[in-house]
């Protein structure tokens, strides 16, 4: 039986995604979250706008989704708790939050340099993605509380790094799920991923119907003229 139901939080289960994201003064921010999902090549993302990740992306227009396995589930909670923006927001500071100016070092993840981003990505994610910021949306403009307090971003995918280990054999450009592991996000919990319950008739569709026009796009875009160092 149902019933009428107020949850605080509407957070069913979606992977967690770590950004990377330049900071002013060169150092590297980097920001777990799960409000995020993608279309073709593109990817929808929603912070709070007095996240410095938020704060980064407006400025650079660069960023990372680097995609935890379950393996990396310690480092993405050594993460928690903690942001780059100083002072601490006061909502964050009433939720336990403290400035963390080194957040690789505290999670035990390492920067590489991307390609054409300036953004570093994170080495022992097995899926990286350099993205560019395509269009800025607020979200609650209808309701006075929640006005200029969030805002999802559009972020096109300029280039994709995937471990080898998660492909599909012989097949560099298509991820295996039985070996995908995500580290997922439900109601503040982690999980992972269980086997295969049933088979998907989508599955039947080859993924090269899908294939966006973004890709060619994509491999046009230069490099960035000095990439940084590890």
């Amino acid at each position: 039986m149902h019933h009428i139901s107020e949850p605080n939080i509407l957070y069913f289960g979606t992977p967690v995604v770590l950004v990377s994201t330049m900071n002013e003064d060169g150092s590297y921010n980097l920001a777990p979250i799960s409000s995020a999902f993608w279309l073709g090549w593109r990817c929808i993302i929603g912070m709070a706008t007095t996240s410095k990740t938020v704060q980064n992306l407006v400025r650079t227009k660069q960023c990372v989704l680097n995609l935890p396995s379950v393996h990396e589930v310690q480092a993405v909670n050594n993460l928690a708790l903690k942001t780059g923006a100083n002072p601490v927001p006061t909502a964050k500071q009433n939720r336990g939050y403290y400035y963390e100016p080194d957040k690789f070092g505290v999670a035990g993840l390492t920067p590489v340099p991307s390609q054409k981003v300036t953004a570093p990505r994170v080495m022992e994610c097995p899926v990286q993605l350099e993205a560019h910021v395509a269009e800025v949306h607020p979200i609650g403009e209808d309701n006075e509380l929640q006005r200029g307090c969030i805002v999802t971003m559009e972020l096109k995918i300029v280039q994709v790094y995937l471990e080898q280990s998660i492909t599909m054999n012989g097949d560099p450009n298509r991820v295996d799920p039985d070996k995908w592991r995500p580290l997922i996000m439900s109601f503040q919990q982690f999980y992972g991923l269980g086997h295969q319950i049933h088979a998907s008739s989508l599955a039947s569709i080859p993924e090269y119907q899908y294939k966006s026009p973004d890709i060619e796009t994509a491999r046009n875009i230069e490099k960035i003229a000095q990439p940084l160092s590890a």
